[in-house]
């Protein structure tokens, strides 16, 4: 997860991603998680595992089974322009970076606003994760930016739930 304002929602996420029988491990990036945008004890209790959100040192305990898919929700413009070109300088990033390499299937649900999305970056990072065979849920029917200032009256319909449904489908082959 990102630090963008649906954040604080994730929890529902990770609740429906149990409920629907994933084993699910949760990153959030650096700004997600000391920025205030997430209730990480919340994730932690609702997925049955720590958040993590920095590179787990070998000698450290907390190793996570192999991952069979990847959600990026919410993504904010940056860790798409990011990740899209390659950097790899957070947790967050150097685990998407590698789930490109390893050919997992990947679900990314954005936000962002229309002044945003009208750099032309946005567009250039969505065409290669989607060449790389990243769903990025971008554009009717999933997620439309917003104009800006209005963020928080859409945090309420951030339809968490295409998340799950592509994954689900994606990762199935479906």
């Amino acid at each position: 997860m990102c630090a963008a304002g649906p954040a604080p929602g994730v929890v529902a996420l990770v609740r429906d991603a149990v409920g629907r029988g994933w084993d699910v491990c949760t990153i959030a990036t650096p700004a997600a998680e000391g920025g205030g945008f997430v209730d990480v004890a919340a994730v932690e209790d609702a997925s049955g595992r720590a958040v993590r959100h920095r590179y787990r040192r070998a000698d450290e305990a907390g190793r996570w089974p192999k991952a069979d898919a990847v959600a990026v929700a919410p993504m904010t413009m940056n860790t798409l322009t990011k990740w899209a070109d390659g950097h790899a300088d957070t947790y967050a990033l150097g685990v998407l970076t590698e789930a490109l390499g390893l050919g997992l299937p990947i679900v990314a649900l954005p936000f962002w606003n229309a002044a945003q999305a009208a750099h032309p970056a946005v567009d250039r990072a969505v065409a290669t994760l989607r060449s790389c065979g990243v769903h990025v849920l971008y554009g009717e029917p999933h997620f439309v930016p917003h104009p800006p200032g209005t963020g928080d009256t859409r945090i309420p319909a951030y339809p968490w739930h295409l998340t799950l449904d592509a994954l689900a489908e994606h990762a199935t082959g479906g």
